[in-house]
């Protein structure tokens, strides 16, 4: 006689663990798209900046990225979650609140109301706990890509009051806006999975951040060679590759739509590194890996507002786009106009970011397809201008969506960093700057010297020169 089976009770059906509303496989692939997401940031950008900027830079880069990434959990949690997807304060505010008890994160995600009857078919099948985790992530994925704009010069101690304002008064107001059912979303604005929310936030806001900063040392400027590509490639690659989460996650559930998402996001990328490239190489003879990691990220940011909307051959055309009209504003129009030349955006994060995001936006209100639209939002008749004429008003709400989120961002974040000037100076003095790691952090992103040891540096006066870190395992 064969042995009976028995079922633990966490696992039967109906369950506390396991509730009948509970989708395991949706479940699954939402968690595994929020830490492919996470790891974008930790440790994707942090390997990144790390070898993109100038050797004595690494460190601090790295660092500003890593404490980002730490900092925004608990403010997260603590009230920036339900200010960005709970209930309404205000049409573009949400009302802070706590997203630790047990009572919130273990009951079934439930998405903010709205007008529209079709909300239902948006309701994700998995835990709060989930959607918070997701949702995380690319709020620190934000904060952390407008960080490249300030490498090099910001002062590390203004840098961690920065992210917590800037996540609380900034980020929080674009994702309730826009996904957390605030105006822009009852108006009808498309963002897929960030266009708007994170990547012209942080192009719009970076860019502000390193006008109130100010430039890095003129030499850092004129000379920023990075210190180990092999380095930036890898974290490129993880950057590329956890898009697959970035974008395939935005569904809320394994779906058709998911799959097509991840595709579109992989064909817009492609294409618009080998456009980039192509134009390296007709313009200046040689194809730049710097140059093929730009055209990569602007191929990423473009697709990500439309990638579950529009069909193959669009996401084809928008990486062409994608890997054009930023290179040309980086490489062409930054040398021409005086604002662009002023301000000392480290990795032109203006371009591949805030201009890509824009460029993604619009072009999403071109190529919207009805009925890839009707899979996933729940805003009645979206559809692109190449769909009918009412399509044509789509185009024009996606222009109005990214003057706001512009607009916002400026003013919020001259705001924050007026306000943390009074207290603690924006830029690292002239001295630290010749110095750049040893003089932020007491360390050395490479010991390259002897067995090991610290390379002597030239050390600054003031507290510096008399405290060094000491580790049980160094």
């Amino acid at each position: 006689m064969a042995a009976a089976t028995v079922v633990p009770v966490a696992y039967q059906q109906g369950s506390p663990a396991a509730p009948e509303w509970l989708n395991k496989g949706d479940n699954a692939w939402q968690m595994i798209s929020a830490t492919l997401v996470g790891m974008q940031g930790m440790p994707g950008l942090v390997i990144l900046y790390a070898g993109l900027v100038k050797k004595k830079w690494a460190l601090n880069s790295a660092f500003m990225a890593l404490y980002a990434f730490a900092a925004v959990m608990p403010c997260w949690v603590l009230w920036a979650y339900k200010m960005s997807f709970g209930h309404q304060l205000l049409p573009f505010w949400g009302k802070a609140g706590l997203a630790v008890s047990q009572d919130f994160l273990i009951p079934q995600t439930i998405l903010p109301s709205t007008d529209y009857k079709n909300v239902s078919a948006a309701q994700p099948l998995y835990p709060t706990s989930t959607m918070v985790f997701f949702q995380f992530a690319f709020a620190a994925v934000t904060v952390i890509l407008l960080a490249g704009s300030v490498l090099g010069r910001m002062s590390i101690k203004a840098w961690m009051v920065f992210v917590p304002l800037w996540i609380t008064f900034s980020y929080s107001v674009g994702a309730f806006s826009i996904w957390g059912g605030g105006f822009l979303f009852q108006w009808g604005i498309m963002d897929y999975s960030g266009g708007y929310v994170v990547h012209l936030a942080s192009g719009a806001a970076g860019f502000t951040a390193a006008y109130w900063v100010g430039p890095r040392l003129k030499e850092d400027r004129e000379n920023f060679a990075p210190n180990n590509l092999l380095l930036a490639l890898a974290g490129a690659g993880i950057l590329w590759m956890g898009w697959t989460g970035f974008n395939g996650g935005d569904p809320f559930t394994a779906n058709v739509d998911s799959s097509l998402a991840v595709l579109n996001t992989h064909i817009c990328a492609a294409t618009s590194l080998l456009a980039w490239t192509c134009w390296d190489v007709l313009f200046f003879k040689k194809p730049s890996v710097i140059g093929a990691i730009q055209g990569m990220i602007t191929g990423l940011v473009c697709i990500t507002p439309a990638a579950g909307l529009v069909q193959g051959w669009a996401a084809l055309v928008m990486g062409l786009a994608s890997g054009s009209i930023p290179w040309y504003t980086m490489m062409c129009l930054s040398k021409k106009l005086p604002l662009l030349q002023k301000v000392d955006d480290t990795l032109g994060v203006l371009h591949t970011h805030a201009v890509a995001g824009t460029l993604g936006g619009a072009l999403t209100g071109l190529f919207a397809h009805p009925y890839l639209s009707g899979l996933f939002l729940v805003v009645p008749n979206s559809k692109g201008a190449f769909y009918g004429t009412r399509g044509g008003i789509q185009f024009l709400k996606q222009l109005a969506g990214a003057g706001f989120v512009i607009g916002w961002n400026v003013l919020v974040t001259s705001i924050i960093l007026c306000v943390i000037k009074l207290l603690i100076p924006l830029r690292m003095t002239d001295e630290e700057l010749k110095v750049g790691d040893d003089a932020a952090h007491g360390e050395q992103a490479y010991a390259l010297a002897g067995q090991g040891q610290k390379e002597n540096s030239t050390m600054i006066s003031g507290n510096h020169d008399s405290v060094e870190l000491q580790y049980p395992y160094v």
